[in-house]
């Protein structure tokens, strides 16, 4: 059954204009003390297992912050069977250590098989994920469902198969426009291996030119692939009955991503500046320490030790601003432009200014913390996240999930992917 999006959006507000809307700030009633005693668990309990206790450590955590979101003031929960979720862990294990031995034991044809295998199935575990999340959370009785048909997700998967065959190209435009240069990298041989090697020829321009318009089209494509997959969510979730409503479109995202582009490029510059402060003190402390004989060597060290330190803290600053601030605009433009069919509505007042601040803020209590901070620093970014969203609903809640509960599918659909095994990738 095909959801199309009305394209006229006062067409969307319309039925909801003629009945009395309630207006439902979500809220989050946990706190990251709270948060703080699970994470502290779930840490140690993986390092004693070895990272055996991660799908466990999974489940605590989903649930706390599930159990601590309340939507018209009743929170969500989530069911999920803890089986499932170990049996999803162990399969990924399992096909990971297959890849790495594969690749140790220079068994290329079967490493380039299963990296094949798992770009085809991508899409699948995608799907499988979503089925999973979605339909273990509860709200007032109501399950969330993911409905898309495996035709609906390989659709949506198609700019996967465009970056294949983007760099395709590249490689036989390298043969085209650089022969000298494919015939070098096919025969170059390492010297450490016994070969003489081949000097590489320089790059011509055109060369440059078809690089840069693969990575171009690449990322043109996941950003593609980015939209694809979110409208694709929430369009095929079903809430009871009741389907998801979608208005953004791909421009959307394209628009954030060349801001956030721009956002990165201004945090490295200031970051560069910031670097060369740190090196003129370090090269000033080397030259000061020069002087006190046999025992600078010792000092010297913790000063490169120091400016290594910073310098790598300094490269995490320059990313945080970029992706909280790309992470704030998308929120922003999805929870602005959602809703449940024409019964329920989502606004959203997150101040992206306010949220990279914080998540600038929370990055380097952590590294001050040795990480210990991490848990209050989650709660915070989702506390405020969350509480920047607003519910309106036509007509009561009460009624509203009463009526969705009388006009809630049965439970065939799940027993038969349960039986598929379609959801064990928790």
């Amino acid at each position: 059954m095909e959801h199309k999006p009305r394209s006229n959006a006062s067409a969307q507000a319309a039925p909801l204009a003629s009945a009395s809307i309630d207006a439902h700030p979500l809220a989050f009633s946990g706190s990251g003390g709270e948060y703080f005693r699970v994470w502290i668990v779930n840490v140690l309990l993986s390092i004693v297992t070895l990272g055996w206790y991660t799908p466990w450590a999974r489940r605590r955590t989903a649930q706390y912050f599930y159990g601590h979101t309340l939507v018209a003031d009743s929170p969500l929960e989530f069911t999920a069977p803890q089986g499932k979720m170990v049996k999803g862990f162990v399969l990924l294990v399992l096909l990971t250590l297959a890849y790495k031995i594969a690749v140790n034991t220079r068994q290329d044809t079967a490493a380039a098989l299963l990296v094949l295998a798992g770009a085809a199935l991508a899409p699948y575990l995608w799907a499988s994920a979503m089925r999973f999340r979605l339909g273990n959370t509860r709200w007032r009785g109501l399950r969330l469902q993911f409905l898309a048909s495996w035709r609906d997700v390989y659709s949506a998967s198609w700019p996967v198969f465009a970056i294949a065959l983007v760099w395709i190209g590249v490689v036989f435009g390298l043969r085209w426009a650089a022969p000298a240069l494919a015939e070098a990298l096919d025969g170059a041989t390492p010297a450490a291996e016994g070969g003489k090697g081949h000097a590489m020829p320089p790059l011509p321009p055109a060369l440059w030119g078809l690089l840069l318009l693969g990575v171009a089209l690449s990322v043109l494509c996941f950003i593609r692939l980015e939209y694809n997959y979110k409208s694709l969510l929430v369009l095929r979730t079903h809430l009871g009955a009741e389907a998801g409503r979608w208005k953004p479109v791909y421009m959307d995202f394209v628009k954030i991503w060349l801001t956030t582009v721009g956002v990165f490029l201004l945090s490295v510059l200031g970051v560069l500046g910031m670097a060369a402060l740190v090196a003129l003190a370090a090269g000033g402390s080397v030259a000061l320490l020069a002087g006190l004989g046999k025992n600078a060597g010792v000092w010297v060290f913790f000063v490169f030790l120091f400016g290594f330190i910073a310098l790598f803290m300094l490269l995490l600053l320059a990313s945080a601003p970029a992706r909280a601030y790309r992470e704030a605009r998308m929120f922003l433009l999805q929870w602005n432009n959602i809703g449940v069919s024409q019964v329920a509505r989502f606004r959203c007042t997150l101040s992206v200014r306010a949220f990279v601040w914080l998540r600038v803020r929370n990055l380097m209590l952590t590294l001050l913390t040795l990480g210990f901070y991490r848990p209050f620093a989650r709660v915070n970014e989702y506390a405020m996240k969350l509480e920047s969203v607003t519910l309106h609903i036509k007509g009561g809640v009460n009624q509203l999930a009463g009526h969705m509960l009388r006009h809630q599918e049965g439970g065939l659909g799940d027993a038969l992917a349960d039986a598929a095994g379609l959801d064990l990738i928790g």
